[in-house]
């Protein structure tokens, strides 16, 4: 979702003659290097996420608890904890990367706070903070696995949290087997949709286009992921609405991205080619601004219906552990 320009580390353009190292190190070794604040934001934030389910957890208020009564120890359960506080910050920075592609590819914008440089470099900056805090989701909650089972030898734990961590189909419990899979393709996406920028000079600026389209599915599946494992936001109330609620914008903004392509080739136009026959294309364009017109709609319903798809809260709390510990 970024322009078509290619900015040097500074934001401005190669001069005349002046040589410089391959792009793809060069761009990712400066972005890496201005991603560090960004990165520090997202540990603070993470940080403050940990301590908010802790003190939660540990006070008996904790919806994850709700959920699964035998996590009542965040002593114990804290890489748990931890686990879900990288989920929500990597949430979190993937609706703000997500938020600055669009703003960067629809309509240009008349006015911006910074320049159109530096919004480039913070799409990029946190899109590189996104892909470290979904990993160190993923790794906390293998970590978890590791350590819950313990009737195992040491090599079949690693394996058991290796599989039902990173495996697709492996995780076989409850909710877990549908949502496990959605988060485990949006990393599986996220980090070479992420990485394509660094080398679209040798596939070709045309095809890392049509590629790093699919960075919404990514955020799609991550919110998906969310909705349906997220236990803070597992019970129909306010927490699930307002994230709900936060995906207005993110709609919004891409179907203005459709009905206002920057590109040219990418507007409506005619549905028929010089030939006088129909183009697919238009079709399949024409049918992403209905669905995506749709969505704000169903959107919009489920903020004034409060009818956001979570559970009821049970009078008796379940009693059994989602994922049973293996044995000999």
């Amino acid at each position: 979702m970024l322009s078509d320009a290619r900015p040097d580390e500074d934001g401005a353009a190669d001069r005349p003659g002046r040589q410089r190292p391959p792009g793809d190190r060069v761009a990712l070794r400066g972005d890496l290097r201005s991603a560090l604040p960004d990165a520090t934001a997202a540990v603070v934030v993470t940080a403050l996420v940990f301590a908010l389910l802790y003190a939660r957890m540990e006070s008996g208020a904790s919806d994850t608890v709700a959920v699964m009564p035998f996590m009542d120890d965040p002593g114990t359960y804290w890489m748990y904890l931890l686990s879900q506080a990288f989920g929500w910050s990597g949430l979190l920075w993937a609706w703000g990367t997500v938020m600055l592609g669009l703003l960067l590819s629809g309509p240009r914008p008349t006015r911006l706070p910074v320049s159109r440089q530096v919004l480039e470099r913070w799409h990029r900056t946190t899109s590189l903070t996104t892909m470290a805090l979904m990993t160190a989701h993923a790794l906390m909650f293998a970590a978890e696995l590791v350590r819950y089972e313990t009737e195992v030898d040491w090599a079949e734990r690693l394996w058991v949290g290796f599989a039902d961590t990173f495996v697709p189909g492996w995780y076989d419990s409850g909710t877990g087997r549908i949502a496990i899979p959605l988060g485990q393709g949006a990393l599986y996406l996220a980090i070479p949709l992420g990485l394509l920028f660094y080398v679209r000079h040798r596939i070709g600026a045309n095809t890392w286009r049509r590629l790093h389209r699919f960075v919404i599915v990514v955020y799609v599946l991550s919110v998906w992921h969310t909705l349906l494992y997220g236990t803070n936001v597992w019970y129909g109330e306010w927490p699930r609405t307002v994230l709900w609620l936060l995906q207005l914008p993110v709609a919004a903004l891409l179907l203005l991205r459709l009905l206002r392509p920057a590109r040219r080739a990418e507007r409506l136009g005619s549905a028929r080619g010089r030939g006088g026959a129909a183009r697919p294309g238009w079709w399949m364009r024409g049918a992403g601004r209905v669905a995506v017109a749709a969505v704000v709609v169903g959107l919009v319903v489920v903020a004034v219906s409060s009818r956001d798809g979570g559970r009821d809260r049970p009078t008796h709390a379940p009693a059994t552990a989602p994922h049973e510990q293996e044995t000999d």
